[in-house]
């Protein structure tokens, strides 16, 4: 490896650049953990958010200062002063001051267009306010990053000026340059030549921070790296304002494993999947199945051969063992799938287990009978572990579902005049901010034994299947506390045959999350809700497998704490 042991920085950039993705919105307390937890993992600088822009951030940079972080330099960020303002009349700055932070992040603009028409300065005065602001933090013994927002737009506009910006920022006494694809419209070619450009005029580290408008960012940090630049800024799992950000989850493994640079210690690295899932469960958000290292399919394989040659050689369909950041390999049984990969299912949980072996022979007509029925399990292999462990003798049901009724409610109307109904509305409007009324609702109510126990009980939802899945996860959940934190997070319905109207079958693809794994399940029958609960049993019973053998789980508690 050519690059090996030349130190690249990273940047994280995912409690700021990250929150202005629409939908995600971190509390402080997921802010605070989400910092320890990259602290542990190795990230250089962490840019934590705008304490001028809001209470929360204010409250953030108070807390953090509480933290012993073993590794982490926490950046508070803002902007340059304000046009014809005084440094301590901006309330801002003195935000950013008052962050406490020894390290701080000053945006400023690069692009005379931003210049001349968004905040209507001259370009000298610009110019004057990158020096004020930078000189300003720098006399407060503060080490000064300085973003150069829109600096390859405005390069190619403008480069004589676009330069000028930097070359202030460095003569004010800033410690790093980052030059930002702000708009994400650079193509690779064009970051090359523009930070070869700069490097060889600048005396400090030049960063590169990139967003996704056209796929390019990551290329385009590889190639600003390729050429020169130390310091790389993202946000993990990639999301950002509009398409989103450089995504580190697959720019640290790329720069380190394939390219030989250091950028968190070694032994962290099978740390990257959980970690990414970790802050994609903060976000409240699914990371993408096919998302590069990380992905629940980043390392799936479907066609017999592939499976057949990753099982005999891994590196034959696979760029890197999937072990090395935490991930792990995933056979996809279907139609397509050979001996060979049902094989490599089967040997995942009994490796005594041969190709000639009568076993093999009994799940693969399994498999087949199951998908003649409709069946699919490509996606659902939750469900095909448990009929592997089924088949081979080795499950035992924890619970039993005893029993279940669902009953769909919907307001009656009744005619009355129109006189008898004026006389109500003042009183339906009065009951009607003490209680929500919804129509369509539904109840179900469940019997599950456990041993010699039974509980019976029953929820409301906004439908037959959301009624049946609070029922049926209350009632487990009094037996089994440790599924408290299960939730649905994706809920498919296919119609497989629409010859036979609304007699035809339906399979249910459910995906299921505990904040850490991500795992999905199938359920096929003439009945949506029966689907609907084959596939939610699959899914309680698959958790309760794992949690006594902690396969491939970090130990969070023991990151943050």
């Amino acid at each position: 490896m050519k690059h090996k042991n030349q130190k690249i920085y990273i940047y994280d950039s995912t409690l700021r650049d990250g929150c202005q993705a629409e939908g995600i919105s971190f509390t402080v307390e997921d802010k605070l953990n989400i910092v320890r937890v990259l602290d542990g993992f190795g990230i250089d600088y962490i840019e934590a958010g705008n304490p001028g822009s809001n209470p929360k951030d204010l409250e953030f940079f108070k807390r953090v200062k509480e933290l012993k972080l073993k590794h982490t330099k926490i950046v508070a960020f803002g902007s340059t002063r304000k046009r014809n303002k005084k440094l301590g009349e901006d309330k801002n700055i003195l935000a950013l001051l008052n962050a406490g932070t020894e390290d701080v992040c000053i945006v400023g603009k690069s692009w005379d267009l931003h210049v001349k028409q968004v905040i209507a300065a001259s370009l000298d005065e610009n110019l004057q306010m990158i020096t004020d602001t930078i000189e300003f933090f720098v006399s407060k013994n503060k080490r000064v990053h300085f973003d150069a927002e829109h600096f390859f737009d405005g390069y190619k506009k403008n480069p004589e000026y676009a330069m000028d910006t930097i070359a202030a920022a460095q003569s004010a006494g800033a410690i790093s340059i980052n030059l930002c694809d702000t708009n994400g419209g650079s193509f690779p070619s064009e970051i090359r030549e523009t930070v070869r450009t700069v490097i060889s005029r600048l005396d400090i580290p030049v960063g590169i921070h990139c967003h996704n408008d056209m796929e390019c960012a990551a290329a385009n940090s590889i190639i600003a790296v390729d050429e020169g630049a130390k310091i790389v800024q993202g946000t993990f799992a990639g999301f950002g304002e509009r398409c989103g950000n450089a995504c580190l989850s697959s720019l640290i493994p790329s720069f380190q494993l394939k390219l030989g640079y250091d950028c968190i210690p070694s032994e962290n690295m099978s740390e990257l999947t959980s970690i990414t899932r970790y802050i994609a469960e903060c976000a409240n958000i699914v990371l993408p199945g096919g998302m590069a290292y990380v992905g629940k399919n980043a390392f799936a394989h479907k066609g017999g051969m592939h499976a057949d040659g990753v099982n005999k050689i891994p590196e034959s369909f696979e760029h890197i063992s999937p072990d090395i950041v935490g991930n792990k390999r995933n056979i996809l049984i279907s139609e397509l799938a050979g001996r060979a990969s049902i094989l490599g299912k089967i040997n995942s949980i009994a490796p005594d287990v041969t190709k000639n072996s009568p076993e093999t022979e009994k799940l693969i007509e399994i498999l087949k009978e199951s998908e003649r029925c409709g069946y699919q399990y490509e996606a659902a292999t939750a469900s095909l572990e448990l009929i592997v462990l089924k088949t081979l003798g080795m499950f035992k049901p924890r619970f039993e579902l005893d029993d279940f009724h669902v009953l769909g409610l919907k307001q009656a109307g009744t005619r009355e005049s129109a006189e008898h109904q004026n006389i109500k509305i003042q009183e339906d409007q009065r009951q009607a901010e003490q209680r929500k009324i919804t129509e369509n609702k539904s109840v179900a109510t469940v019997k599950v034994k456990v041993g010699g126990e039974t509980f019976i009980t029953a929820d409301e939802g906004e439908g037959p299947v959301h009624a049946l899945d609070k029922a049926f996860r209350r009632a487990v959940t009094k037996f089994f506390p440790e599924i408290k934190n299960v939730r649905l997070v994706d809920y498919k319905v296919r119609i497989l045959d629409t010859s036979k109207g609304t007699g035809t079958k339906v399979r249910v693809l459910i995906e299921t999350t505990d904040g850490e794994d991500v795992w999905t399940t199938v359920g096929v029958s003439t009945d949506i809700i029966n689907a609907s609960l084959n596939a939610l049993i699959d899914s309680i019973e698959y958790k309760l497998l794992q949690e006594p053998l902690h396969r491939n789980k970090l130990d969070f508690e023991k990151l943050i704490t």
